[in-house]
């Protein structure tokens, strides 16, 4: 597409948010805390709500899947002020010192070069706008290639990529949204991956590993396994 007309399409800012809440939380709750614990919840739940018209947000607990982080924001908003504005008010919340920011990361979305004619309702990089579907399961990672890749021709990158895109077809129940870092943080994409089947994603990214493009992956890591569940309950989940 060229320039012009992708100053002239909308492009959304995502924001992958995780929290790692304190243990002496836990301790200040049991002992001390009483009900203060729940409207220090309500607090922060009260300040996605109010944000909702311009910012849109999923949650996510990563309780019992990872243990450096307990919980995730996913952030989708046409505006970077937005985001910027919502983060600063639940910085101010009674709750915000007692959670850490293990993992952070930014991105835009924009049309990918490798997707032209080729459409996959599972595929986001045929639209430079966001659209959460709202499945149980949601599997993020920052994602690098190495600068051989950035060096092949276009025409050989597209081969690799048209082989990415047969294997996605053989799992339609997985959802991939590709938002671009570059220039904006220290990876160059993140990926997401919504299902209501786990297994259907561990069997995804096995096929991918023996992809002829792996050869060009620098960073594909950490991982981050999340089950979507409304911010009453990701809240509940701290303890």
């Amino acid at each position: 597409m060229p320039h012009h007309e992708q100053q002239q399409t909308r492009r959304d800012f995502v924001k992958y948010t995780f929290f790692k809440a304190d243990p002496k939380w836990r301790a200040s709750v049991a002992t001390v805390m009483g009900g203060g614990s729940g409207r220090m919840k309500a607090e922060f739940a009260a300040v996605l709500g109010e944000f909702a018209g311009r910012v849109d947000v999923s949650s996510y607990s990563l309780v019992g899947t990872r243990g450096d982080a307990d919980m995730m924001l996913w952030m989708v908003s046409p505006t970077l002020e937005a985001i910027n504005e919502l983060s600063a008010q639940l910085n101010r919340t009674a709750l915000a010192p007692f959670l850490s920011t293990p993992y952070s990361y930014l991105a835009m979305t924009r049309r990918s070069p490798y997707v032209v004619n080729h459409r996959h309702e599972g595929q986001e990089g045929a639209s430079s706008t966001m659209r959460m579907v709202g499945r149980k399961y949601l599997f993020v990672y920052p994602f690098v290639k190495t600068h051989d890749w950035y060096q092949l021709p276009k025409e050989e990158r597209q081969e690799l990529m048209n082989e990415h895109f047969v294997i996605g077809h053989k799992y339609p129940d997985i959802k991939i949204s590709t938002a671009y870092s570059f220039g904006l943080d220290d990876q160059e994409f993140v990926l997401g991956f919504e299902t209501d089947d786990p297994s259907s994603f561990l069997d995804l990214v096995m096929e991918l590993r023996e992809s002829k493009a792996r050869p060009y992956t620098l960073l594909d890591t950490p991982i981050f396994s999340c089950i979507s569940k409304p911010i009453a309950a990701c809240l509940d989940d701290l303890g």
